[in-house]
């Protein structure tokens, strides 16, 4: 069962340096894709087989391709500490960048590439015994992130029609912004790859910002720290597909049990304990601690209060030594807080995972070296608050048309910005819909679906 991690643009790609570095130290590659002398042992039992193929010399490649419309991202991994990791030829890179503008990540410039990377991923995927579907990282603000991203998406759908595809995406922070421009390509990019994305996992630079600032104590975050924050996520929500488990939960069961609704497939993703050495020293993280964790707004990735949605669904990924028992106590004790609700038609609502490999850390980094973990994913309506404030700053935007030429010069008509738009209040009347109770919604939804 392989996955083929796809990462795109400059957000994109430096996620996949932090996400490979923590895969390579959690089965004991070294930076050339060989085994550390020590960890041979671990050759048997485990199953990174879906993350790295084996070459014909004994060493060990990513099944992952990099690219960048411009060089100078990807060019830091062909000349970084694991760049013979990497075969070449899945560091992809163009020759001028998307500037900001989804039009030329998806018109374009993206268009000139768009090939050259299908072949790369057709020659992966044919190499797979039973490929299970992508993962792809990449930024929603960016021009490569947003246009040529979702350009791929179709491709894809159309060449994979079946395999899951799921998307680890930078959202827009609401305070601070790379790009004036985010807000259009956010929702350009959103509109595009709505139905081509089976599951949406958001995270948002100022909530994982915050976290690194409190919870960790490191007064100015870099994107190295924000990364390796998100790196653990991700290693999370794919270790039950690389290591052995009491509950393993796959690709497939994610979709299975957070997307009620095809349109509605954005979890909001908390991780517990995120925490600095010198404080794990004095806590005890318990199972119970750690459930309860997730369910504060502060260990979000991404800003929105719960507490003013409804939980459609909630999958708790455990890593560690924790036990069916602890983890049931600690579910029961969350159903009694009345912060909690849930939509009054999923009553149970809970999906546990339990995968016994403890979180590993990389070596100076900020987290501390913890015995569990626990990586919740929710689906609630409180997302649409997300939406809405991205939505709103679309409108004060493009009321004034201001910046759509740079978009209609590269090829991309004016109307489109409007569909996409109504596309998005479209969403957010989905979530309204989904939240309303079963007496006073129930005509409106059944016309919908």
């Amino acid at each position: 069962m392989e996955c083929i991690s796809i990462h795109i643009g400059q957000a994109g790609v430096q996620m996949g340096n932090a996400c490979w570095e923590l895969y390579c130290l959690e089965h004991g590659f070294q930076p050339d894709g060989r085994l550390h002398e020590s960890s041979t042992a671990s050759l048997a039992d485990s199953s990174f087989g879906t993350f790295f193929s084996e070459t014909g010399s004994g060493k060990y490649v990513p099944r992952a391709v990099f690219i960048d419309l411009e060089p100078t991202v990807v060019d830091e991994i062909r000349n970084g500490h694991y760049r013979q990791l990497y075969h070449p030829e899945q560091l992809i890179s163009g020759k001028e960048d998307a500037a900001n503008n989804y039009a030329r990540g998806h018109y374009t410039i993206g268009k000139e590439i768009v090939e050259s990377v299908l072949d790369r991923m057709r020659k992966m995927a044919d190499l797979c015994i039973g490929l299970q579907g992508f993962l792809i990282f990449h930024s929603f603000g960016g021009g490569t992130g947003s246009g040529f991203a979702s350009l791929l998406m179709e491709r894809l759908s159309v060449d994979y029609g079946k395999k899951s595809k799921l998307e680890f995406s930078v959202y827009p922070a609401p305070q601070v912004s790379t790009a004036v421009v985010e807000p259009y390509n956010s929702i350009l990019t959103t509109h595009t790859t709505l139905e081509h994305s089976d599951c949406s996992f958001m995270v948002d630079n100022e909530a994982i910002f915050d976290i690194c600032k409190r919870n960790l104590g490191v007064e100015r975050p870099s994107y190295t720290n924000l990364n390796r924050l998100v790196a653990q996520i991700v290693s999370s929500i794919t270790a039950s597909l690389r290591f052995d488990g009491a509950l393993n939960v796959d690709l497939t069961e994610f979709q299975t049990n957070l997307v009620p609704y095809p349109r509605i497939h954005f979890p909001l993703v908390t991780y517990a304990p995120i925490i600095s050495a010198e404080r794990a020293y004095h806590e005890q993280l318990s199972v119970p601690e750690i459930t309860n964790a997730c369910f504060e707004p502060a260990n979000q990735m991404v800003k929105c209060d719960p507490r003013h949605g409804k939980y459609m669904a909630c999958c708790l990924l455990y890593r560690g030594d924790v036990v069916p028992k602890d983890v049931n106590a600690a579910i029961a004790h969350i159903k009694t807080r009345k912060s909690i609700q849930f939509v009054d038609w999923c009553p149970t609502g809970f999906k546990v995972g339990i995968n016994y490999q403890p979180p590993t850390v990389v070596p100076g980094g900020d987290l501390a070296k913890v015995q569990r973990a626990v990586c919740m994913l929710s689906n609630t309506t409180a997302i649409a608050e997300a939406w809405s404030r991205l939505d709103h700053k679309f409108d004060l935007m493009y009321a004034r048309r201001a910046f759509v030429h740079w978009y209609v010069g590269e090829g991309m008509e004016e109307g489109e910005f409007s569909e996409a738009r109504e596309d998005m209040a479209a969403l957010e009347k989905d979530y309204e819909e989904v939240g309303a109770d079963s007496g006073d919604g129930c005509e409106a939804e059944e016309d919908e679906y």
